[in-house]
């Protein structure tokens, strides 16, 4: 599987634009070589978030604009994330398109992050992102949810041998990306493909650093700051033979886990 990660900027507040740069940006990946392409969280609007009412993704424009694209042009794509308007609100939504342009995955964001308001204009997710590309299982979070390992090791024990994960974070904390991606891929014994923005917003700047870490916890992709694509080849033998190196998963104690702790 040949991914490439879209690290791109995202013009605050202003959708027209986005799906036009999203847009060059996937044709420019396609004629890399890739099968999967994968884009930054909330790559329509930004956090303007108190502007959904107006900005939000309505009647799956976003959702038809990938799977027209990804039909054309015979790829995966997972669509980072957009604000979308739903029956029940606002929410910070994944979607997952194959080849035949086919919605694989729809997932809204578990942990919204208090420091950039999601909580006050966004409804959270409950449910895991659980998918398959090629026959490759895999799954998907979006930013701050790799700050809470309980939920990536979710998606693992269901399978997941790659771990998605679009993200806005922040420059200052770009270490923390770094340091929490690796940890996550070497816990789970798994690839995670991390896609993060760069640029700024009124209230932030954005650190880039995408990444792609195998199972072992190398990082075999990592870009600066810039707007541009990475690349990077996986094969889930490499999954396989690490968990077989160190049996993690036989070895966990589910019942331990979940009773009272003795003082």
């Amino acid at each position: 599987m040949r991914i490439a990660c879209i690290q791109m900027d995202i013009a605050f507040a202003d959708p027209d634009t986005n799906f036009r740069r999203a847009e060059r940006f996937m044709e420019e990946a396609v004629q890399g070589g890739a099968d999967v392409l994968v884009l930054p969280e909330m790559w329509n609007t930004g956090y303007a978030l108190t502007d959904l009412e107006k900005l939000a993704d309505r009647g799956g424009q976003a959702e038809k604009f990938l799977s027209d694209f990804a039909k054309k042009h015979d790829v995966h794509i997972v669509g980072g994330s957009v604000s979308s308007k739903k029956a029940h609100g606002f929410t910070n939504t994944m979607y997952v398109v194959n080849k035949t342009g086919d919605t694989v995955a729809e997932y809204d964001k578990a942990h919204l992050f208090g420091l950039m308001d999601e909580h006050l204009h966004l409804e959270s997710g409950d449910s895991a992102n659980l998918f398959e590309l090629d026959g490759i299982p895999a799954g998907g979070v979006i930013c701050y949810d790799i700050r809470f390992p309980e939920w990536l090791r979710r998606h693992a024990l269901e399978g997941a041998k790659v771990i998605f994960v679009p993200a806005e974070w922040p420059a200052p904390r770009i270490d923390h990306w770094r340091v929490l991606l690796q940890a996550r891929a070497i816990e789970n014994q798994c690839f995670i493909v991390a896609v993060n923005r760069i640029g700024s917003d009124p209230a932030n700047e954005f650190g880039g650093h995408s990444m792609v870490i195998a199972p072992w916890g190398d990082v075999r992709m990592e870009l600066g700051t810039g707007e541009e694509i990475g690349y990077a080849e996986i094969t889930l033998d490499e999954v396989d033979e690490v968990r077989g190196r160190i049996p993690v998963f036989d070895d966990r104690r589910e019942s331990i886990y979940t009773r009272k702790l003795k003082k």
